[in-house]
């Protein structure tokens, strides 16, 4: 798909007005990324499919989900663009004082209302419940499902963006974790997935 691709889907789906808060969300991490790397240098000329899309996708999954959970959100990829896209609260979970600091920023200047931010890893979360789990880029999954599970209740949806590696992890995971595993199709890139798991504990 094409970076007006990527702009045009999102704006039938979701609107102009959220389309013109993702470009101010996507000014500001291409300025951010001058001063540390937010995201790939290699990928900003296709900042539109490669980040914003990609995270985009994800709510199609879990559209009446409560509350998001985003696990080692970075710079708020996907946790940014679900929190412009969608009224759902999104908690954003990020320990590095600096992705945290652009975080702060980011919602202030976008007046995420939304959106919260958790300056610290996920284990020392605690009396927290989330309606959809995400993870971009974080960790394999059995680590993620390990490290989320004890925020999680029987109806949580996990909206898990892996790459061409899905199949081999979920293999991995079925050893120790059971549930309904769904791989489906990413919109951004032909050997990209996302996992999509509900009904998740451990065996």
């Amino acid at each position: 798909m094409t970076e007006d691709g990527a702009k045009a889907w999102i704006a039938d789906r979701y609107g102009t007005e959220k389309l013109e808060r993702l470009a101010a969300y996507v000014r500001l991490l291409l300025a951010g990324n001058a001063s540390q790397n937010l995201i790939s240098r290699a990928t900003e000329s296709a900042i539109w499919v490669r980040h914003i899309l990609d995270s985009a996708q994800l709510l199609r999954f879990a559209p009446d989900a409560g509350e998001w959970l985003d696990v080692g959100s970075g710079p708020g990829l996907p946790g940014v663009v679900l929190a412009i896209l969608s009224d759902r609260p999104v908690l954003m979970v990020e320990p590095r004082r600096r992705r945290v600091e652009f975080l702060d920023v980011a919602k202030a200047d976008l007046s995420l209302d939304n959106a919260t931010i958790q300056p610290s890893a996920v284990e020392k979360l605690s009396g927290r419940k989330f309606g959809a789990v995400t993870a971009r880029a974080y960790a394999a999954l059995a680590q993620i499902l390990s490290s989320t599970y004890p925020l999680t209740v029987s109806s949580t949806i996990w909206v898990l963006p892996k790459g061409r590696s899905a199949d081999r992890e979920l293999v991995d995971v079925r050893q120790s974790w059971q549930g309904t595993f769904h791989v489906e199709q990413s919109l951004t890139n032909d050997e990209a997935h996302i996992i999509v798991a509900t009904g998740v504990k451990p065996r």
